[in-house]
């Protein structure tokens, strides 16, 4: 059985695209700590972890964990806690270059696969009345970032993407279909 060890929608409707079967199981980890660590080293360390958990209870399937941030200025940007930080957030990307980092983990037996995508996402510059009505809509508030690239056609907030799109949706499901293909041959 594959697992993938995330409650987000939108890694669910990707790996929907590579794989018809799978089990949904949530690991509730403390990320807070990880935050500490530089980017690259926090968004690995809680993808890991994350899928720890899950193995240690399921040590017979194959698990699929990630974790996505958002760096700005070597600055970790998770989700907003409310709606005032969504704005501050969107504010701070207005006009301006991110990077989006997706680390991503498969378990199987004892192999563990660990990597990482990194896109560079270019924001418009956002007037006030674009960050109020989009805050408005609820959509920004659980996402890394305080935005998805995938409500730009109602609200338009990114410029361009320049690498894997879905990455910055939260989940490279290019590389992990090619690395999920690999680890089940194996």
């Amino acid at each position: 059985m594959i697992i993938l060890a995330s409650a987000s929608p939108r890694r669910r409707k990707l790996l929907k695209t590579v794989v018809d079967d799978f089990q949904i199981i949530t690991a509730d980890i403390d990320e807070e700590k990880s935050y500490k660590l530089p980017p690259l080293e926090a968004v690995l360390d809680i993808a890991k972890r994350k899928g720890e958990k899950i193995k240690a209870s399921h040590p017979n399937d194959v698990i699929i964990s990630a974790d996505t941030i958002v760096v700005f200025n070597n600055e970790i940007i998770g989700k907003p806690t409310d709606e005032e930080n969504a704005k501050e957030i969107l504010h701070k990307l207005s006009g301006k270059k991110h990077e989006v980092i997706t680390a991503y983990c498969i378990f199987k037996n004892e192999q563990i696969l660990e990597k990482y995508v990194i896109s560079a996402v270019f924001f418009h510059k956002l007037d006030e009345k674009m960050i109020d009505s989009y805050v408005a809509s609820g959509s920004p508030l659980d996402k890394a970032g305080a935005y998805g690239v995938q409500d730009n056609k109602k609200f338009p907030i990114v410029e361009k993407v320049i690498g894997s799109i879905t990455n910055v949706i939260g989940f490279p499901i290019e590389e992990i279909k090619k690395d999920l293909k690999n680890i089940l041959k194996a």
